[in-house]
């Protein structure tokens, strides 16, 4: 193969996977790992892969971009399901359970239809639907419907759930800079996603490792407004130390082993204190 070649089937790899890692590259291609990793820092050096430890993602977007579920749907899959089977691991019977709009979330629904006395509270149109044949009450916020994301949006969305209490919720985001918070494109989802964390006891970040380093248009809030993250092995270790160095708890899946961190084990004592 070609280097153009191969250069070009990396850039295919990584939109259909949303990531690439440094080793399983160099077995595709046969290749060794040094020449993969020059590969990628010049993709980098074009603008055409954002470079990371191990790997690489794609290319940043802008604040503005704001892709729709379906098309989110198609990335980190593995990454999601595991981040989605840790976080309904934190759930006890008898709670009541905020979930966001997202492909995430989504997952996390999916894990919890099984559970049983549980109260789901969501703005996601999907997620209701994904949980009407299960045994679970569902509590659906009402508002302007979004179509990029199916979520539900407005005064309507952020009245009904101010005058509600979770337990914990599991917040999906868009962009995760720890520098500056967790973020999404847009401002309406931006004030329904404050709600939410606002009544709920505890506030779970659950978030791919493409997600870290990334800003959107609104800021949703602070990392020191989130009691734990769930994420995947690939996420930035500068950016885990700092959280952890905070004292947010995080529990880093591995889609390949299919474990989770240490951390996990301690997630269920977490309180906020507002």
């Amino acid at each position: 193969m070609l280097i153009e070649e191969r250069r070009r089937a990396i850039l295919e790899a990584l939109r259909l996977d949303g990531r690439v890692v440094v080793d399983e590259l160099a077995k595709r291609f046969r290749t060794s790992q040094v020449t993969i990793r020059k590969d990628l820092e010049i993709l980098h050096s074009a603008g055409k892969v954002h470079r990371t430890h191990g790997g690489a993602l794609p290319a940043h977007e802008g604040a503005l971009e704001d892709p729709t579920l379906r098309e989110k749907e198609k990335l980190h899959r593995k990454e999601k399901v595991q981040i989605a089977n840790a976080a309904a691991n934190m759930v006890e019977e008898g709670q009541v359970v905020i979930l966001d709009s997202g492909t995430t979330t989504t997952a996390i629904a999916r894990a919890l239809r099984h559970h049983k006395n549980l109260t789901i509270i969501t703005n996601a149109l999907n997620i209701a639907a994904e949980l009407a044949g299960s045994s679970l009450d569902v509590i659906l916020t009402g508002g302007t419907l979004r179509k990029n994301s199916f979520s539900l949006v407005g005064p309507i969305a952020e009245e009904t759930l101010r005058r509600l209490s979770a337990d914990i919720l599991f917040l999906g985001v868009d962009g995760f800079d720890v520098n500056y918070g967790l973020s999404t494109p847009n401002l309406l989802e931006a004030k329904v996603n404050r709600a939410m964390m606002d009544v709920a006891r505890i506030v779970v970040a659950v978030c791919d490792s493409s997600k870290f380093g990334r800003r959107s248009l609104s800021l949703i809030a602070p990392p020191s407004e989130v009691d734990q993250v769930i994420t995947d092995r690939f996420a930035p270790k500068n950016d885990i130390h700092k959280l952890r160095k905070a004292g947010i708890q995080i529990t880093q899946v591995d889609a390949g082993a299919q474990q989770v961190s240490p951390d996990f084990r301690k997630a269920r004592s977490s309180k906020r204190h507002k």
